[in-house]
Protein backbone atom coordinates (compact mmCIF):
# COMPACT_ATOMS: atom_id res chain seq x y z
CA UNK A 1 0.00 0.00 0.00
CA UNK A 2 1.42 3.37 -1.02
CA UNK A 3 2.24 6.03 1.52
CA UNK A 4 -0.23 8.36 -0.22
CA UNK A 5 -3.08 5.86 0.18
CA UNK A 6 -2.17 5.23 3.82
CA UNK A 7 -2.19 8.96 4.48
CA UNK A 8 -5.58 9.34 2.78
CA UNK A 9 -7.11 6.53 4.81
CA UNK A 10 -5.63 8.02 7.97
CA UNK A 11 -7.33 11.32 7.18
CA UNK A 12 -10.67 9.53 6.72
CA UNK A 13 -10.26 7.74 10.04
CA UNK A 14 -9.33 11.01 11.77
CA UNK A 15 -12.39 12.72 10.30
CA UNK A 16 -14.63 9.90 11.53
CA UNK A 17 -13.08 10.13 15.00
CA UNK A 18 -13.69 13.89 15.08
CA UNK A 19 -17.29 13.39 13.97
CA UNK A 20 -17.85 10.88 16.77
CA UNK A 21 -16.28 13.29 19.26
CA UNK A 22 -18.54 16.13 18.09
CA UNK A 23 -21.59 13.89 18.38
CA UNK A 24 -20.50 12.86 21.88
CA UNK A 25 -20.14 16.49 22.91
CA UNK A 26 -23.59 17.31 21.53
CA UNK A 27 -25.11 14.39 23.43
CA UNK A 28 -23.32 15.45 26.61
CA UNK A 29 -24.53 19.03 26.22
CA UNK A 30 -28.07 17.83 25.58
CA UNK A 31 -27.97 15.65 28.69
CA UNK A 32 -26.60 18.54 30.71
CA UNK A 33 -29.40 20.79 29.52
CA UNK A 34 -32.00 18.17 30.44
CA UNK A 35 -30.39 17.76 33.85
CA UNK A 36 -30.32 21.53 34.33
CA UNK A 37 -34.02 21.80 33.49
CA UNK A 38 -34.89 18.89 35.78
CA UNK A 39 -32.84 20.36 38.61
CA UNK A 40 -34.49 23.75 38.18
CA UNK A 41 -37.94 22.17 38.19
CA UNK A 42 -37.17 20.26 41.38
CA UNK A 43 -35.72 23.34 43.06
CA UNK A 44 -38.65 25.43 41.91
CA UNK A 45 -41.20 23.01 43.31
CA UNK A 46 -39.48 23.31 46.68
CA UNK A 47 -42.14 21.21 48.37
CA UNK A 48 -41.44 20.50 52.01
CA UNK A 49 -43.00 18.02 54.36
CA UNK A 50 -46.32 18.89 55.94
CA UNK A 51 -46.31 20.49 59.36
CA UNK A 52 -48.82 21.11 62.09
CA UNK A 53 -49.77 24.34 60.30
CA UNK A 54 -51.20 22.43 57.33
CA UNK A 55 -54.68 22.57 58.82
CA UNK A 56 -54.64 26.36 58.96
CA UNK A 57 -57.14 27.78 56.41
CA UNK A 58 -54.30 29.52 54.60
CA UNK A 59 -52.80 26.20 53.55
CA UNK A 60 -55.85 23.97 53.16
CA UNK A 61 -56.44 22.87 49.57
CA UNK A 62 -52.98 23.58 48.15
CA UNK A 63 -49.28 23.17 48.89
CA UNK A 64 -47.96 22.93 52.44
CA UNK A 65 -45.22 25.49 53.16
CA UNK A 66 -42.66 25.27 55.94
CA UNK A 67 -43.67 26.42 59.40
CA UNK A 68 -41.45 29.50 59.20
CA UNK A 69 -42.32 30.38 55.59
CA UNK A 70 -42.90 34.10 55.11
CA UNK A 71 -46.47 33.68 53.84
CA UNK A 72 -47.43 31.46 56.78
CA UNK A 73 -46.22 34.05 59.28
CA UNK A 74 -48.11 36.86 57.54
CA UNK A 75 -51.22 34.66 57.25
CA UNK A 76 -51.34 33.95 60.95
CA UNK A 77 -50.88 37.63 61.76
CA UNK A 78 -53.74 38.55 59.44
CA UNK A 79 -51.72 41.49 58.14
CA UNK A 80 -53.66 43.79 55.82
CA UNK A 81 -52.90 43.44 52.11
CA UNK A 82 -54.31 46.86 51.19
CA UNK A 83 -52.02 48.98 49.04
CA UNK A 84 -49.52 46.24 48.15
CA UNK A 85 -50.22 45.60 44.44
CA UNK A 86 -47.08 45.99 42.31
CA UNK A 87 -47.44 49.14 40.22
CA UNK A 88 -48.16 48.86 36.49
CA UNK A 89 -50.34 50.85 34.12
CA UNK A 90 -50.12 48.07 31.54
CA UNK A 91 -48.67 44.59 31.03
CA UNK A 92 -46.59 42.95 28.31
CA UNK A 93 -46.61 39.19 28.81
CA UNK A 94 -44.82 36.47 26.83
CA UNK A 95 -45.33 32.73 27.04
CA UNK A 96 -42.03 31.03 27.87
CA UNK A 97 -42.01 27.37 28.85
CA UNK A 98 -39.22 25.71 30.78
CA UNK A 99 -37.59 26.82 34.03
CA UNK A 100 -37.25 30.44 35.15
CA UNK A 101 -34.50 32.03 37.19
CA UNK A 102 -34.98 34.74 39.78
CA UNK A 103 -34.82 37.39 37.04
CA UNK A 104 -37.01 35.48 34.60
CA UNK A 105 -36.71 38.00 31.76
CA UNK A 106 -32.97 37.33 31.65
CA UNK A 107 -32.85 33.82 33.11
CA UNK A 108 -35.01 31.47 31.07
CA UNK A 109 -35.00 29.91 27.61
CA UNK A 110 -36.03 33.31 26.24
CA UNK A 111 -33.05 35.06 24.65
CA UNK A 112 -31.63 37.06 27.59
CA UNK A 113 -30.80 40.12 25.49
CA UNK A 114 -34.32 40.19 24.07
CA UNK A 115 -35.83 39.66 27.51
CA UNK A 116 -33.77 42.49 28.96
CA UNK A 117 -34.74 44.84 26.13
CA UNK A 118 -38.47 44.06 26.39
CA UNK A 119 -38.30 44.47 30.16
CA UNK A 120 -36.55 47.83 29.81
CA UNK A 121 -38.93 49.19 27.17
CA UNK A 122 -41.98 48.11 29.17
CA UNK A 123 -40.65 49.61 32.39
CA UNK A 124 -39.73 52.93 30.76
CA UNK A 125 -43.28 53.29 29.45
CA UNK A 126 -44.82 52.59 32.88
CA UNK A 127 -45.71 48.94 32.45
CA UNK A 128 -44.64 45.53 33.68
CA UNK A 129 -43.02 42.75 31.63
CA UNK A 130 -43.66 39.18 32.74
CA UNK A 131 -43.28 35.62 31.50
CA UNK A 132 -46.07 33.05 31.70
CA UNK A 133 -46.39 29.32 31.12
CA UNK A 134 -49.20 26.81 31.20
CA UNK A 135 -49.92 25.28 34.62
CA UNK A 136 -48.49 21.80 35.10
CA UNK A 137 -45.24 20.38 33.74
CA UNK A 138 -42.78 22.80 32.18
CA UNK A 139 -40.80 21.11 29.40
CA UNK A 140 -38.92 23.64 27.29
CA UNK A 141 -40.60 23.96 23.89
CA UNK A 142 -39.86 25.89 20.73
CA UNK A 143 -42.38 27.22 18.26
CA UNK A 144 -45.15 29.82 18.32
CA UNK A 145 -46.05 31.28 21.68
CA UNK A 146 -48.87 33.32 23.17
CA UNK A 147 -48.55 37.02 23.95
CA UNK A 148 -50.86 39.04 26.21
CA UNK A 149 -51.09 42.83 26.21
CA UNK A 150 -53.27 44.48 28.85
CA UNK A 151 -54.02 48.03 29.91
CA UNK A 152 -55.50 48.48 33.39
CA UNK A 153 -57.38 51.69 32.52
CA UNK A 154 -56.71 53.83 35.58
CA UNK A 155 -57.87 57.14 34.09
CA UNK A 156 -61.63 57.87 34.16
CA UNK A 157 -61.79 58.05 30.36
CA UNK A 158 -59.87 54.79 29.79
CA UNK A 159 -61.55 51.41 29.72
CA UNK A 160 -59.39 48.40 30.61
CA UNK A 161 -58.63 46.06 27.73
CA UNK A 162 -56.81 42.79 27.08
CA UNK A 163 -55.39 41.60 23.76
CA UNK A 164 -53.78 38.31 22.87
CA UNK A 165 -51.83 37.13 19.86
CA UNK A 166 -49.61 34.28 18.74
CA UNK A 167 -46.11 35.08 17.54
CA UNK A 168 -43.51 32.90 15.87
CA UNK A 169 -40.73 35.04 17.31
CA UNK A 170 -41.06 37.08 20.54
CA UNK A 171 -38.74 39.60 18.91
CA UNK A 172 -41.83 40.78 17.03
CA UNK A 173 -42.81 42.61 20.22
CA UNK A 174 -40.01 45.10 19.64
CA UNK A 175 -42.28 46.56 16.96
CA UNK A 176 -45.08 47.38 19.41
CA UNK A 177 -46.37 50.94 19.56
CA UNK A 178 -44.99 51.64 23.03
CA UNK A 179 -46.43 55.14 23.18
CA UNK A 180 -49.89 53.76 22.45
CA UNK A 181 -49.42 51.15 25.17
CA UNK A 182 -48.59 53.85 27.69
CA UNK A 183 -51.61 55.93 26.62
CA UNK A 184 -53.95 52.93 26.63
CA UNK A 185 -54.85 53.15 22.94
CA UNK A 186 -56.15 49.67 22.21
CA UNK A 187 -56.64 50.24 18.47
CA UNK A 188 -53.10 51.50 17.86
CA UNK A 189 -51.56 48.73 19.96
CA UNK A 190 -53.56 46.09 18.10
CA UNK A 191 -52.47 47.57 14.77
CA UNK A 192 -48.81 47.23 15.80
CA UNK A 193 -49.12 43.49 16.53
CA UNK A 194 -50.58 41.46 13.63
CA UNK A 195 -53.21 38.96 14.71
CA UNK A 196 -53.96 40.66 18.04
CA UNK A 197 -57.55 40.21 19.21
CA UNK A 198 -59.61 40.68 22.36
CA UNK A 199 -59.18 38.07 25.09
CA UNK A 200 -61.26 36.93 28.05
CA UNK A 201 -60.31 38.07 31.56
CA UNK A 202 -57.21 36.15 32.57
CA UNK A 203 -55.72 35.20 35.94
CA UNK A 204 -51.95 35.10 36.47
CA UNK A 205 -50.84 33.06 39.50
CA UNK A 206 -47.31 33.65 40.79
CA UNK A 207 -45.33 30.37 40.86
CA UNK A 208 -41.65 31.31 40.52
CA UNK A 209 -39.85 29.39 43.25
CA UNK A 210 -36.56 31.07 42.37
CA UNK A 211 -38.10 34.33 43.63
CA UNK A 212 -39.58 32.76 46.75
CA UNK A 213 -40.35 29.16 47.65
CA UNK A 214 -43.85 30.13 48.88
CA UNK A 215 -44.82 31.04 45.32
CA UNK A 216 -43.91 27.57 44.03
CA UNK A 217 -45.19 25.51 46.95
CA UNK A 218 -48.49 27.34 47.23
CA UNK A 219 -48.88 28.87 43.78
CA UNK A 220 -48.28 25.95 41.42
CA UNK A 221 -50.94 23.60 42.83
CA UNK A 222 -53.38 26.51 42.91
CA UNK A 223 -52.67 27.45 39.29
CA UNK A 224 -53.24 23.85 38.23
CA UNK A 225 -56.56 23.73 40.08
CA UNK A 226 -57.64 27.07 38.60
CA UNK A 227 -56.77 25.91 35.08
CA UNK A 228 -59.12 22.97 35.49
CA UNK A 229 -61.92 25.40 36.34
CA UNK A 230 -61.25 27.76 33.43
CA UNK A 231 -58.98 26.21 30.78
CA UNK A 232 -57.12 28.82 28.77
CA UNK A 233 -57.79 31.66 31.23
CA UNK A 234 -55.12 30.81 33.81
CA UNK A 235 -51.34 31.05 33.57
CA UNK A 236 -48.40 30.63 35.88
CA UNK A 237 -46.54 33.94 36.00
CA UNK A 238 -42.92 34.76 36.79
CA UNK A 239 -43.43 37.48 39.40
CA UNK A 240 -46.26 39.51 40.91
CA UNK A 241 -44.46 40.80 44.00
CA UNK A 242 -45.72 40.17 47.52
CA UNK A 243 -44.41 36.65 48.24
CA UNK A 244 -45.59 37.13 51.82
CA UNK A 245 -49.19 37.03 50.56
CA UNK A 246 -48.81 33.79 48.57
CA UNK A 247 -50.73 32.41 46.84
CA UNK A 248 -51.03 35.73 45.03
CA UNK A 249 -52.41 36.50 41.58
CA UNK A 250 -53.18 39.33 39.15
CA UNK A 251 -56.45 39.58 37.23
CA UNK A 252 -56.16 41.07 33.75
CA UNK A 253 -56.98 43.50 32.33
CA UNK A 254 -57.75 45.45 35.53
CA UNK A 255 -54.49 44.71 37.34
CA UNK A 256 -56.59 43.65 40.33
CA UNK A 257 -54.19 41.85 42.64
CA UNK A 258 -55.18 39.24 45.21
CA UNK A 259 -53.63 37.83 48.37
CA UNK A 260 -54.03 34.48 50.15
CA UNK A 261 -56.06 32.78 47.45
CA UNK A 262 -57.32 29.22 47.66
CA UNK A 263 -59.14 26.96 45.20
CA UNK A 264 -62.56 28.34 46.09
CA UNK A 265 -61.24 31.89 45.83
CA UNK A 266 -59.84 31.47 42.32
CA UNK A 267 -63.09 29.82 41.21
CA UNK A 268 -64.97 32.88 42.47
CA UNK A 269 -62.53 35.22 40.70
CA UNK A 270 -62.76 33.39 37.39
CA UNK A 271 -66.56 33.36 37.45
CA UNK A 272 -67.06 36.96 38.63
CA UNK A 273 -64.51 38.39 36.20
CA UNK A 274 -66.48 37.16 33.18
CA UNK A 275 -68.77 40.16 33.75
CA UNK A 276 -66.12 42.57 35.01
CA UNK A 277 -66.59 41.91 38.72
CA UNK A 278 -64.47 40.82 41.66
CA UNK A 279 -66.01 38.34 44.13
CA UNK A 280 -67.81 39.83 47.13
CA UNK A 281 -66.21 37.11 49.24
CA UNK A 282 -62.73 38.53 48.54
CA UNK A 283 -63.45 42.16 49.41
CA UNK A 284 -61.50 43.51 52.38
CA UNK A 285 -57.90 43.62 53.61
CA UNK A 286 -57.21 39.89 53.80
CA UNK A 287 -57.47 39.29 50.05
CA UNK A 288 -57.61 42.63 48.20
CA UNK A 289 -54.13 44.03 47.48
CA UNK A 290 -55.45 46.74 45.17
CA UNK A 291 -55.28 47.61 41.48
CA UNK A 292 -51.88 47.95 39.83
CA UNK A 293 -52.28 51.32 38.04
CA UNK A 294 -52.83 53.16 41.34
CA UNK A 295 -50.34 54.49 43.88
CA UNK A 296 -50.29 52.46 47.14
CA UNK A 297 -52.37 54.99 49.11
CA UNK A 298 -54.91 55.19 46.27
CA UNK A 299 -55.05 51.39 46.11
CA UNK A 300 -55.83 51.29 49.82
CA UNK A 301 -58.49 54.01 49.57
CA UNK A 302 -60.25 52.40 46.61
CA UNK A 303 -60.18 48.95 48.22
CA UNK A 304 -61.54 50.36 51.48
CA UNK A 305 -64.45 52.12 49.78
CA UNK A 306 -65.13 49.02 47.68
CA UNK A 307 -65.37 46.87 50.81
CA UNK A 308 -67.54 49.41 52.65
CA UNK A 309 -69.97 49.67 49.73
CA UNK A 310 -69.83 46.00 48.77
CA UNK A 311 -69.09 47.24 45.24
CA UNK A 312 -67.84 44.33 43.13
CA UNK A 313 -67.87 45.94 39.67
CA UNK A 314 -64.21 46.67 39.01
CA UNK A 315 -64.75 49.65 36.70
CA UNK A 316 -67.23 51.43 38.99
CA UNK A 317 -64.64 53.07 41.26
CA UNK A 318 -61.81 55.45 40.40
CA UNK A 319 -59.26 56.74 42.91
CA UNK A 320 -57.45 60.05 42.49
CA UNK A 321 -53.74 60.71 42.81
CA UNK A 322 -52.99 60.89 46.56
CA UNK A 323 -52.51 64.35 48.09
CA UNK A 324 -49.84 64.25 50.83
CA UNK A 325 -50.90 65.28 54.33
CA UNK A 326 -49.02 65.70 57.61
CA UNK A 327 -49.33 62.02 58.54
CA UNK A 328 -50.28 60.27 55.31
CA UNK A 329 -52.33 61.10 52.22
CA UNK A 330 -55.85 62.04 51.16
CA UNK A 331 -57.53 60.33 48.22
CA UNK A 332 -60.84 61.03 46.50
CA UNK A 333 -62.63 57.87 45.37
CA UNK A 334 -65.35 58.43 42.80
CA UNK A 335 -68.17 56.15 41.68
CA UNK A 336 -69.53 56.04 38.14
CA UNK A 337 -72.96 56.95 39.56
CA UNK A 338 -71.62 60.36 40.59
CA UNK A 339 -70.95 59.78 44.29
CA UNK A 340 -67.50 60.41 45.74
CA UNK A 341 -65.69 60.06 49.07
CA UNK A 342 -62.58 61.57 50.57
CA UNK A 343 -60.44 58.95 52.26
CA UNK A 344 -57.52 59.55 54.63
CA UNK A 345 -54.78 56.92 54.37
CA UNK A 346 -51.89 56.36 56.76
CA UNK A 347 -49.19 53.73 56.96
CA UNK A 348 -48.77 52.56 60.53
CA UNK A 349 -46.45 50.14 62.38
CA UNK A 350 -47.95 46.92 63.72
CA UNK A 351 -45.32 46.14 66.40
CA UNK A 352 -44.48 42.94 64.50
CA UNK A 353 -41.22 41.93 62.84
CA UNK A 354 -41.56 39.54 59.90
CA UNK A 355 -39.56 38.61 56.77
CA UNK A 356 -41.05 39.91 53.52
CA UNK A 357 -39.54 36.93 51.70
CA UNK A 358 -38.36 33.49 52.78
CA UNK A 359 -34.76 33.47 53.98
CA UNK A 360 -34.57 37.23 54.54
CA UNK A 361 -34.21 39.02 57.84
CA UNK A 362 -37.36 40.24 59.51
CA UNK A 363 -38.39 43.88 59.18
CA UNK A 364 -40.95 46.00 60.98
CA UNK A 365 -44.36 45.32 59.45
CA UNK A 366 -46.31 48.37 58.31
CA UNK A 367 -49.94 48.44 57.19
CA UNK A 368 -51.98 50.87 55.14
CA UNK A 369 -55.10 51.96 57.02
CA UNK A 370 -57.95 54.01 55.58
CA UNK A 371 -60.57 56.24 57.20
CA UNK A 372 -63.57 57.67 55.41
CA UNK A 373 -63.62 61.45 55.85
CA UNK A 374 -66.79 61.74 53.77
CA UNK A 375 -69.52 59.45 55.17
CA UNK A 376 -71.07 56.81 52.95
Amino acid sequence: MSKRRVAAEAEVVQAEVEAVEVEAVEVTEAKAEVAEVAEAEVEEAGVVQATALDEHPSTTGHGAPAEDACSVQWDHDGTSAYGTAAGAAFFVIVEQSGPWGRDAARESHLDPLLGAELDARTSRAGGRFMLVRRPGGHPAQDGPRRVLLAHAGAAPDLEPWLLEAEVADPGELLGLDWGALARGSRALVAASLPGAHDAEPTLLVCTNGRRDVCCAVRGRPLAAAAARVAPGRVWEVSHTGGHRFAPTAVLLPWGQTYARLDEQGVAWVLEASRTGHTPAELLGPLHDRGRSPLAPAAQCAESHVRAQLGETHLASLRASTPTPSSDGADVVVGHTDGRSWRVHVVRVPTARVRPESCGKKGIEVLEHQATLVTPL
